[in-house]
């Protein structure tokens, strides 16, 4: 019987298991995870979670009984320290475990601030883990005053939360504007307008010196002088792939694990998926970090650890909840040279990336339509011009042509 142990317990993690079992594996599946609970959504720990809208067991991907029933091995709170890919085992402890497939879906890791600048300070948190959140939840008390270092989606959800929960929340971003690395400026712009109707206040082009306090963080210093009081801080500054455990075994890293298209390292018997795999898409080797990606190359990796040989066609989209906003991306922007805007009805708008005559992406903010229209168009290699863009009444009309 093969055994399959996979490496990490988050999407990835149970897609992937679950997509064993419905492809008809029989085989030992053991997934093990260094988190307490079973496997859980994260894009609600800043939004709902955080909010106190939603219980830890609607977090949950599955429930304790789908394991069950489905012969599912789960080794929570247990941490992998090493993999020996000529003995094809992997330790945990003072434990050995033999596998004939290892699938490392170890997700990702927040950028953290060196001590040097405050990071260990108390009251200051990441926003990742289900821990991370119980944690910082007791500091959204109304009057209190939050530092958000970062105006990427993770900060910005969580400085949405603040100003909802009645708590002053300020915004450093060091680059000219917020969401620069990853949207355009009308997104950004959009964005930006949205957080300052509700209190929120964005500081761009603002680098940060440090955090001020003993023990506990009571303030930031900008890099221009200035102090800013701070009852806490969340940082918001990236996320780096969890790929040390395979870098230490001596397969190939390149922004993450590399796999080929179907999900395979450097090694045969071992595959990745999720936040820590990069891959082959259109010509060049990406990272992606969503929710969407994590479950499809999960289940497409399933399906080759069986013998399938499928390469793995990834189809990008992303969202983000902020007050009332919910932007929705389909397709990646990089590369751009051109955007279209196309207002709808009330505030509703959405932003189309173009290069040359290539669209790429379109992030649609309140606007579900054209989110539905432009990725269609993507995942079908479709470009309506630019100007029969601007031009036509109905979107819908454009997947027509």
């Amino acid at each position: 019987m093969m055994r399959v142990v996979i490496v990490g317990a988050g999407q990835a993690g149970a897609a992937l298991a679950a997509k064993l079992r419905a492809l008809g594996h029989t085989g030992e599946i053991v997934m093990i995870g260094d988190e307490p609970s079973p496997p859980y959504q994260r894009p609600p720990l800043s939004k709902a979670y955080l909010l106190g809208e939603m219980e830890e067991e609607r977090l949950w991907l599955r429930s304790a009984e789908f394991y069950a029933e489905n012969n599912i091995t789960l080794r929570l709170g247990q941490k992998v320290t090493a993999i020996s890919p000529a003995a094809k085992t992997v330790t945990l402890g003072d434990e050995v475990l033999s596998y004939d497939h290892l699938a490392l879906t170890t997700g990702s890791t927040p950028r953290i601030l060196p001590a040097a600048m405050g990071g260990t300070l108390q009251g200051v948190y990441a926003v990742r883990t289900l821990a991370d959140v119980d944690a910082m939840r007791g500091e959204f008390q109304p009057g209190r005053r939050a530092v958000i270092v970062g105006g990427g989606y993770i900060g910005l959800e969580a400085a949405a939360v603040a100003a909802k929960l009645g708590v002053h929340a300020t915004v450093l971003e060091m680059a000219p504007r917020i969401l620069q690395r990853v949207a355009a400026p009308e997104t950004s712009a959009y964005v930006a307008a949205l957080h300052r109707s509700h209190g929120v206040e964005i500081l761009e082009e603002t680098g940060l010196d440090r955090l001020l306090g003993e023990t506990r963080v009571t303030g930031v210093l900008l890099a221009n002088g200035t102090e800013l009081p701070a009852d806490f801080v969340i940082t918001g500054v990236g996320i780096l792939p969890n790929d040390q455990l395979a870098a230490a075994a001596g397969l190939t890293i390149n922004n993450g694990i590399e796999t080929d298209a179907q999900g395979r390292t450097s090694d045969p018997a071992i595959w990745s998926a999720g936040d820590c795999a990069s891959f082959p898409y259109r010509g060049s080797r990406i990272r992606l970090e969503s929710v969407g990606n994590a479950i499809d190359q999960a289940e497409t990796v399933a399906a080759n650890i069986l013998g399938q040989g499928k390469d793995y066609q990834a189809k990008p989209w992303f969202w983000s909840d902020q007050f009332d906003l919910k932007l929705q991306i389909a397709g990646l922007n990089s590369g751009y040279d051109r955007i279209v805007t196309r207002p709808s009805e009330g505030a509703s708008v959405s932003f189309w990336y173009y290069r040359g005559d290539e669209l790429l992406a379109v992030d649609a903010m309140n606007d579900p339509r054209a989110y539905m229209v432009g990725k269609r168009l993507i995942e079908a290699g479709k470009s309506p011009s630019p100007e029969l863009l601007a031009q036509t009444p109905e979107l819908k009309d454009l997947l027509k042509a």
